[in-house]
């Protein structure tokens, strides 16, 4: 559905398609651009090393015109949050600075805080700059913000959209209560300095470009860039074949445990998934209500479960620019108070997540039955968080850490998955075990390839990974998010579901103590956590799989000589 040009034939435009481009070429660049800035400027690993941020430049109302290769799971949320800041202030000056961090305003939880700038060319209001950063530590009576709690009260400091710099001056109310309610406000002083100078250079390069072209003109490209992603958008939607399918899968729990119990209670997500012409409709109707702890997700967040799956699903080799306009033929609906639609003052940190996890990984299984071709295997479903805070005994400095375990990528239509690699909602990158050594008092033991764990398929999925930490020096607070110790990672088209997650503590004397999946623990000095994340699911029947690949996999050490006998009746 292209012209001679490569512009959809269905798309009218004012600009010259070379013209069109080169700008819309330059506004991605901005935008990579800004993680550049963010990556080399931050101090804390998950930032300057993971990746846990996503940088875009944003129209004047709020709309996202492009994003850096970054999280899928910001793609539908960090609109809102610009959009909570335009709502809130309305009057903007050359030097602001806005930072906020409320789910309820736009926000994912409160850890991921927003850092909004408007861009101007010189009176003339362009758009704005926004980088969402993962902070290891907002506060709160858990290290590193990931306590059960029942109430977003107790998640850590909640910001409004409050003005942090005014015309370049800061507020240094606002910095005081930050730095206030944080543990360690050196390295958080610095990651929000790397905020803000990303801002800078993507505000730098629009004026850059509004000198260029002119203020009116790149307005009016930065609305056709979302046009043209919408425009492909429905043309590849059109192309799908159209149908209606539902999935239902459980959660394994909030954190929060019964009176009495000493497990966590499942609750339930339902989808109903309608595909017609250019238009992709998905209801959560039937959902449960929201949970007493953090496994609520605002709408914002499970709407970015839903874009990441459809980007995947229409257009698996990333000819679309990802902002606003792919989502315009996409509606998603869920009962309000529900857990995929949660009301103030619900409980969200975990939920950002792990629940926009699972919802991607539905909606293939929702789609499974009318177009068997575009969709893959339940992938491992979930961040696998670990945080873990005190004091470092080598220099007597607080520490917070937070860390997530990459498992496995589901298994394709012509495929296998890909062994321990971030997936689905996220795209953070994996951080070397000299970078958490030498930046607090750990030592990892082991970290591998957990052999078995991908679920078995003509195309096998992906395996998912292992590892312990020894805790050094001193006691240390930790927490656990992790999801799928109680439902498997689902296959397609006969495959075999992927291995379960599950985490434990050893301490020193030896004793080995299973944990349940969220939640804060005591690590006594000595003692060591230990983490196994899901794999994958299989696509299509084991007995299919080709022989060649399968007797790789055994020499790989993916797949065992009794998994071989055992998933696909071959004695090696």
């Amino acid at each position: 559905m292209a012209s001679d040009t490569g512009m959809p034939t269905a798309l009218r435009m004012e600009t010259d398609p070379a013209t069109f481009e080169v700008v819309k070429n330059s506004l991605y660049a901005a935008a990579e651009e800004m993680k550049v800035v963010l990556a080399k400027t931050a101090y804390s690993p998950i930032l300057k090393v993971a990746g846990d941020y996503s940088c875009g430049i944003f129209d004047r109302e709020g709309e996202m015109v492009a994003q850096g290769p970054d999280l899928p799971i910001h793609l539908g949320s960090m609109p809102d949050a610009v959009k909570a800041v335009i709502t809130e202030w309305e009057i903007f000056h050359p030097g602001d600075v806005f930072i906020h961090n409320d789910p309820y305003f736009g926000g994912s939880h409160l850890p991921d805080v927003n850092v909004i700038s408007p861009a101007f060319h010189g009176d003339t209001l362009m758009g704005f700059a926004c980088v969402r950063a993962h902070w290891p530590d907002v506060g709160s009576a858990q290290p590193g913000s990931y306590g059960a709690v029942t109430e977003i009260f107790g998640e850590g400091l909640r910001l409004p959209p409050v003005r942090l710099y005014s015309k370049g001056i800061l507020n240094r109310d606002v910095d005081a209560i930050i730095f206030s309610n944080v543990r360690t406000p050196e390295e958080r002083r610095g990651d929000l300095n790397a905020q803000v100078a990303a801002n800078r250079r993507g505000s730098q390069r629009l004026s850059e470009l509004a000198d260029k072209y002119g203020a009116d003109a790149l307005l009016r490209i930065m609305g056709e860039v979302m046009d043209y992603s919408e425009t492909m958008m429905r043309a590849l939607l059109r192309e799908m074949p159209d149908g209606e399918g539902s999935f239902e899968d459980f959660l394994d729990g909030d954190g929060i445990l019964e009176a009495g119990s000493d497990t966590d209670d499942t609750f339930t997500i339902c989808m109903k998934a309608v595909k017609r012409g250019d238009t992709l409709l998905v209801d959560f109707a039937g959902s449960d209500p929201q949970v007493a702890g953090p496994m609520n997700a605002p709408l914002s967040v499970t709407a970015s479960g839903v874009f990441t799956s459809v980007k995947m699903i229409v257009d698996p080799t990333s000819m679309i620019p990802p902002n606003s306009g792919c989502w315009r033929p996409v509606t998603v609906v869920a009962p309000e108070s529900s857990c995929v639609n949660a009301s103030f003052p619900a409980p969200v940190v975990y939920a950002n997540h792990e629940m926009s996890h699972r919802i991607s990984d539905m909606l293939f299984g929702a789609l499974a039955g009318f177009m068997p071709d575009r969709v893959m295997a339940c992938s491992q479903g979930t961040s696998a968080v670990l945080t873990l805070g005190g004091v470092d005994y080598r220099n007597g400095d607080r520490y917070v850490s937070y860390e997530t375990i990459k498992g496995g990528f589901g298994a394709r239509p012509n495929k296998d998955g890909i062994n321990t690699i971030a997936s689905g909602i996220s795209n953070t990158m994996n951080t070397p075990i000299e970078v958490l050594e030498m930046s607090f008092p750990v030592r990892v033991e082991y970290y591998e390839i957990t052999e078995d764990s991908g679920g078995a398929g003509r195309y096998r999925g992906g395996n998912g990974a292992r590892r312990a930490w020894r805790v050094l020096g001193n006691d240390a607070q930790a927490s656990i998010c992790l999801e799928r110790t109680k439902s498997a990672p689902f296959g397609l088209a006969g495959g075999k579901a992927g291995a379960t997650a599950r985490v434990a503590i050893e301490t020193p004397d030896g004793n080995v103590r299973e944990l349940n999946s969220k939640g804060g623990f005591l690590v006594p000095s000595g003692s060591r956590i230990l983490l196994e994340v899901p794999g994958s699911g299989g696509y299509g029947l084991a007995e299919d799989r080709d022989p060649a690949k399968l007797a790789a996999d055994i020499k790989d050490g993916y797949v065992s000589a009794e998994g071989a006998k055992r998933d696909y009746g071959v004695d090696p």
